[in-house]
């Protein structure tokens, strides 16, 4: 009895000795930190709020389908990311009975080294830094424009991290442009984020 005794507490003291195993750091999987999520934001309202009257239609002083742009921020790129693409869309249009929402704006090819667009980006196809854009409205920004009559529509930027440039030259038709920057992007995409708006002219 006095032996078994002995032991168990040998193998008590040995355990209470031993070193404890090494850990992986708190957050991490199979000792890799995890990797923060891309983020989006735009200037001037919060995630899903109320988009501003001056960046829409509706501003004082706006041409008819123009509007001014707001600034927009994105971090936390993906590694090997080579260029972005901005999309900018109205859920709630239904274009020609087709799947079709609105183009309000697509910019592609803007460079990996950008960290946003400034507010109240020029009209004009081709941009200083190689980037193109384009919108329903023509090489510009497209503002919000949805009648005071109806409801509030959903308004979506999206921000998408590509491994590669693209070789997509913008046409006279917004859409068509659209849906060839979307096919060329296929199989290219790193990571994605999105920031949404309601907006209805004001009565």
């Amino acid at each position: 009895m006095r032996a078994r005794q002995w032991c168990l507490g040998a193998m008590v003291n040995l355990l209470i000795a031993a070193p404890a195993a090494a850990q992986p750091p708190a957050g991490a999987r199979g000792g890799a930190p995890a990797v923060p999520a891309m983020t989006l934001t735009v200037t001037g309202f919060p995630d899903g709020g109320q988009i501003p009257v001056k960046f829409s239609q509706a501003a004082e002083g706006v041409a008819t389908g123009e509007g001014h742009s707001p600034a927009i921020a994105w971090a936390n790129v993906p590694a090997g990311t080579l260029s972005f693409v901005l999309n900018m869309r109205d859920l709630d249009v239904a274009r020609n009975k087709t799947t079709d929402d609105q183009a309000h704006w697509v910019v592609w090819n803007i460079p990996a080294t950008a960290t946003g667009l400034p507010e109240d980006v020029p009209k004009g196809s081709a941009r200083p830094d190689g980037s193109f854009q384009i919108s329903a409205t023509g090489p510009m920004y497209r503002g919000p424009g949805a009648g005071a009559n109806g409801p509030h529509h959903h308004y979506m930027f999206e921000i998408y991290a590509l491994d590669t440039k693209i070789d997509v030259q913008p046409t006279t038709d917004a859409f068509e442009t659209r849906a060839n920057v979307m096919k060329a992007m296929q199989g290219h995409v790193l990571g994605k984020a999105v920031y949404g708006g309601l907006f209805k002219r004001p009565q």
